[in-house]
């Protein structure tokens, strides 16, 4: 995979869209869902394996995340957005933080 732009162009193909009220409902709902799912399995190892993370957990992981990606992607899209504009602001904002000595505490604009 070139880059994100390719990936989010790529996984459009296989979207339908669910109807509600909003074409953001349905694949905020979906990444909501599947990061609970990761989180689920996360709290397993932990739980069950002393955080113990094996090649069997990390290959479903690999395919959580990748579900994650797809919503994300899909929510980027409706929204005219790109993964790699996202990916960029994040960096971009996290950067920030660190020059104002900010990076801990709560809120999106300190």
């Amino acid at each position: 995979m070139e880059n994100f732009d390719v990936y989010q162009k790529a996984s459009r193909r296989t979207w339908r869209l669910v109807h509600t009220d909003h074409p953001l409902v349905y694949p905020t709902l979906g990444l909501v869902n599947e990061a609970g799912e990761l989180a689920g399995k996360v709290k397993k190892i932990f739980r069950d394996k002393n955080g113990v993370v094996a090649d069997a957990d990390r290959e479903a992981l690999k395919y959580e995340l990748g579900d994650v990606l797809w919503y994300l992607a899909q929510i980027a899209t409706e929204l005219d957005l790109s993964l790699d504009e996202i990916a960029q602001a994040n960096l971009d904002k996290l950067k920030a933080r660190m020059e104002r000595n900010t990076i801990q505490g709560e809120g999106d604009y300190r």
